[in-house]
């Protein structure tokens, strides 16, 4: 037995000041199921990824680039075959 055909088989058993009662009940859940889905809908939503997106303005500052150069150079030293990172701390 479907949802709507077991209300019908209820409503045919309730008297007329309950079917009455029901349906004010039941314009008010309808009322405000729409209430819901249309804020819902008109949120707008909020981003999972690339929150910080368009914060950063490149070209990056010449103060963060030429860090950048560092750490870089200090890097590839660390890993190159001549040199290990505690040879370069001594």
């Amino acid at each position: 037995m479907n949802i709507d055909s077991e209300i019908l088989q209820i409503l045919d058993q309730m008297p007329e000041s309950l079917k009455q009662e029901l349906l004010h009940y039941a314009k008010y859940l309808v009322e405000n199921y729409y209430q819901a889905v249309s804020q819902e809908s008109s949120l707008p939503k909020k981003r999972r990824s690339g929150i910080l997106k368009g914060t950063f303005v490149l070209p990056l500052p010449d103060i963060l680039m030429n860090l950048l150069k560092i750490f870089k150079s200090i890097w590839n030293e660390c890993f190159s075959f001549r040199y290990s990172c505690f040879y370069l701390a001594n």
